[in-house]
């Protein structure tokens, strides 16, 4: 009985990056994803997301692939040749759904494709799922 009064251990909250270069796109999924109780780190291209999740070390990361300067597939290749990095589940959330966009992001390690638009509660599935199959 006195065990029903016991607090809750809390969890570790999850730290997700978001790397974007459509500033709407990216508030909406940080908001909804702090609703979720997630952590979020936001960048707004490849260089500024790979030097944030050298920092910051999230335990996943949606990535889109058209953004100025280093586009998501030259990160994601980058990501998966450091050591300390390759680990981190990737999230391509892109408007690109053309085959050899999907099979390019495969071939470079992605965890899971998912094209704009798209439906939150779907995305927090496969977020989950990600995180699931994490090493």
């Amino acid at each position: 009985m006195l065990g029903l009064f016991k607090a809750k251990k809390r969890t570790r909250q999850v730290k997700i990056l978001v790397v974007d270069d459509e500033p709407d796109l990216v508030s909406t999924v940080e908001y909804r994803l702090k609703f979720a109780d997630c952590g979020v780190v936001t960048a707004s291209n490849g260089q500024e997301g790979l030097e944030r999740a050298a920092a910051e070390r999230p335990d996943l990361i949606l990535l889109d692939t058209n953004m100025p300067g280093m586009n998501g597939h030259e990160m994601l290749e980058r990501l998966r040749a450091d050591p300390t990095l390759r680990h981190i589940p990737v999230i391509m959330l892109t408007a690109r759904c053309e085959p050899q966009d999907i099979a390019a992001a495969a071939a470079r390690g992605v965890s899971d494709y998912v094209t704009k638009p798209f439906d939150f509660a779907q995305l927090m599935d496969r977020i989950h799922a990600a995180l699931k199959d994490k090493p």
